[in-house]
């Protein structure tokens, strides 16, 4: 399911067999892709039965309203990082009540770019809830936030950035570990953040 090779449709497809087979479901939170991410899912007939819905939270107003975001990361670390993203994934799993969830802010572009997060910087956050035998949606939630920067225009980023949200999303449920050597697997874009210190607001 992680085959780079797998058109878009494809992974999805797959994605939502894997998901399907093992009842469980899936919801988005998206910024900077605008609700690209949810738009291919629904793209897939029958996609109802495991795919829930999400959030295009791209104000930080909204992050914090909808999802939950506490204010006070936007003024620590930035909209654009893995503080943010993590909170947005666990915001959506909780709120809709899912056992995965992926969410994704980034400077897209072509303007909005700096020296720490230049345009193309994009992080991806995922998120899952085990199932707790007779207790559903109340184990502990597994996160992964990590950080990528996409080539190209604007299109591009936001393209590439469903992409890899999806094989995130089908490695986990093929058995993968959520972690940086993965997520390198899965874009040549990848960006580790180990040391990374931000001087932005």
């Amino acid at each position: 399911m992680t085959d780079c090779d797998l058109s878009r449709p494809a992974r999805i497809r797959c994605l939502g067999e894997a998901l399907g087979a093992r009842g469980l479901r899936l919801a988005v939170a998206e910024s900077c892709t605008g609700g690209l991410l949810a738009a291919n899912l629904t793209a897939l007939a029958g996609s109802s039965s495991w795919f829930d819905g999400g959030w295009v939270t791209y104000s930080n107003q909204a992050k914090q309203r909808e999802l939950g975001v506490p204010a006070s990361l936007f003024a620590e670390v930035g909209a654009v990082s893995a503080e943010v993203v993590t909170a947005m994934a666990r915001g959506a799993l909780e709120r809709a009540g899912v056992d995965y969830a992926v969410a994704i802010s980034g400077v897209a572009g072509p303007g909005g770019g700096s020296e720490t997060k230049p345009v193309g910087t994009v992080w991806i956050g995922w998120g899952h809830r085990p199932p707790t035998e007779g207790e559903p949606h109340q184990s502990a939630v597994a996160t992964f936030a990590t950080r990528f920067r996409f080539p190209g225009d604007r299109e591009t980023v936001r393209e590439a950035a469903v992409d890899v949200a999806l094989q995130g999303l089908c490695a986990h449920l093929g058995g993968e570990g959520w972690n940086d050597s993965a997520a390198a697997r899965w874009s040549s874009a990848h960006w580790p953040a180990a040391g990374l210190k931000w001087s932005e607001a």
